[in-house]
């Protein structure tokens, strides 16, 4: 209650920082058509888009839809964590450990220190590969978590080479909680999002659920409801939920065409003289070309994209409930660019796109495969038949988790389509249907 009413408040006193909202019906036609080609070649069913120039925005889709928003919400941990260095209770040469007594890293089998600028501009040493350094479980606090994989062996030498990783962001929001003593969640509703007036962005999954876009999965060229549990030990690399007005308004404070308190200016500036090459990263945000600013975000079941440039006071946010980010990614570049004055850029077909029409095909070919053994008289074909498929299913098992850097069943179960577990299924009922039909014409012919 507390934090709606002061959430209310500060929403009233600063205007949301719009000085004129339109909604789709007013949006430019070649934006609508490019976010319905997006819908169509995706199978996604909900979509949220925001478009910033100066203090205007224009909204495309429901603006009150909640979506997760993935590693966007790596720059709330960032800002929150800049914040404390410039409040100076933290520093940028601050090593983990220092925080968290007992915890360790090795790199070439020597333990190794890792420093919060590290953890910031992801060269700690950690890659994002689950079958290496696993994500927090259900049950999980942060601190459990960050325990689990203590110990583990860098993939480089602290500070030396750029990987990105959620370990750096999920040990940052710990290194908050230790470094002020009150919870992650508490921390950033108290000291970013209410401050900064963004009453419709939380800290993981809200307890008003009718206002969420329910996450998908694609499947067989459909889309499926697809939901999964929020973990709190993964919250602070990739787990906020917000909606299209409070993504515009994050724009505008980046921007500087927001109102906000001025110790909140000076921390945003902080970060953003970090950033100062194409391709620098620091405090969840990369720096592109033509000074734009930006982040992607994908969970299983939502990605989200959002770009800003403070120059010349443009941005643009895209949210959707389902795991397309490349497609998403284009969608957001390509608005960017028409805003901009360029021209549009054709959308990019997401890898989880290409694998769902690759393995609708294969259930297909595999169902007719299934029917043409049942049918088969001599023991040659079947055999042919069965070590294709075993074949297929080896090569599957192998590539998939080299691919991904996650276990097989992390892939088929949480982040493929469906069509991917149900052709393995089918795959899989071959082999036993091509067993079962060598065995019966061994029968026959004894």
């Amino acid at each position: 209650m507390w934090r709606k009413f002061t959430g209310f408040v500060i929403a009233v006193l600063m205007g949301l920082g719009c000085s004129m909202v339109t909604c789709a019906g007013e949006l430019d036609m070649d934006i609508e058509i490019y976010v319905e080609d997006f819908c169509e070649k995706t199978g996604c069913e909900s979509v949220s888009v925001a478009v910033v120039g100066g203090e205007d925005v224009t909204f495309y889709g429901d603006p009150d839809k909640l979506y997760q928003i993935g590693s966007m919400t790596k720059a709330f941990t960032g800002l929150a964590v800049r914040k404390l260095i410039n409040e100076g209770l933290l520093s940028e040469e601050d090593v983990v450990s220092g925080f968290l007594p007992g915890f360790t890293a090795y790199f070439a089998s020597e333990p190794v220190n890792i420093t919060v600028l590290q953890l910031l501009n992801q060269t700690s040493g950690y890659t994002n590969s689950e079958s290496e350094y696993p994500s927090a479980e259900a049950g999980m606090t942060l601190y459990d978590w960050a325990m689990s994989i203590s110990g583990k062996e860098l993939n480089s030498y602290p500070g030396s080479e750029y990987a990105y990783s959620n370990v750096n962001y999920d040990l940052l929001g710990l290194i908050i909680e230790q470094v002020t003593g009150i919870s992650y969640e508490e921390y950033m509703e108290e000291e970013i999002l209410i401050p900064l007036g963004l009453t419709n962005t939380y800290v993981g999954k809200p307890e008003n659920e009718e206002c969420i876009a329910a996450g998908s999965r694609p499947g067989y060229r459909n889309a499926f409801e697809y939901e999964i549990p929020v973990v709190e030990g993964r919250i602070p690399a990739g787990y906020f939920y917000s909606n299209a007005r409070d993504c515009a308004r994050w724009v505008m404070i980046w921007n500087g065409t927001a109102d906000i308190p001025g110790e909140y200016r000076e921390i945003i500036n902080a970060v953003k003289d970090r950033l100062s090459e194409e391709g620098d990263y620091y405090s969840g945000w990369e720096l592109f070309d033509d000074g734009v600013m930006g982040h992607s975000g994908g969970t299983p079941n939502y990605s989200s994209r959002i770009v800003f440039n403070e120059l010349t006071e443009t941005g643009v946010c895209v949210l959707t409930n389902m795991n397309v980010a490349a497609s998403t990614d284009g969608l957001c570049n390509g608005i960017y660019y028409s805003i901009t004055g360029k021209n549009f850029e054709d959308i990019p077909t997401d890898v989880w796109t290409v694998f769902d029409i690759i393995f609708t095909i294969v259930s297909v070919a595999g169902l007719i495969m299934i029917l043409a053994i049942v049918l088969m008289k001599k023991r040659l074909p079947v055999i042919i038949s069965l070590i294709t498929v075993m074949i297929l299913i080896a090569s599957l098992c192998i590539v998939m988790p080299m691919i991904f850097g996650a276990g097989l069943g992390e892939i088929l179960f949480v982040w493929a389509p469906y069509s991917l577990a149900g052709s393995m299924a089918i795959l899989a009922i071959c082999v036993m249907t091509s067993i079962v039909k060598l065995w019966k014409i061994r029968s026959n012919e004894n």
